[in-house]
């Protein structure tokens, strides 16, 4: 299931576990972060034993997207272990998605 995350619980959620998280920074607002979530929802569904996927609205955390640096949205960013270890930016395909969590060892 796709968890909603915001500022105050941010750091704790992506050192809660030891499996690969994906935020996605979004906003309602946004076309493309639209197209993107069907995407997500399938890999949530595919990938429920390995990945967790979360969900931080931008126009209400506002902390959390200066801190990652994230200048556009969608941003997808890529935790294992706590640490940030890849990015993607806009409205990506599910194999780029795949791809990445496969170059980045994730899955």
């Amino acid at each position: 299931m796709i968890q909603t995350i915001d500022d105050a619980h941010f750091k704790s959620f992506i050192e809660s576990t030891s499996q690969t998280i994906i935020v996605d920074f979004w906003a309602e607002w946004c076309g493309p972060c639209k197209q993107i979530a069907p995407v997500l929802a399938d890999l949530d569904s595919e990938y429920k034993d390995s990945i967790t996927i979360a969900k931080i609205n931008i126009d209400h955390n506002n902390q959390t997207p200066v801190q990652y640096e994230v200048r556009s949205i969608p941003t997808l960013l890529f935790f294992k272990d706590g640490q940030l270890l890849g990015r993607t930016v806009g409205a990506v395909s599910k194999q780029l998605i795949i791809d990445k969590l496969d170059n980045l060892k994730l899955i």
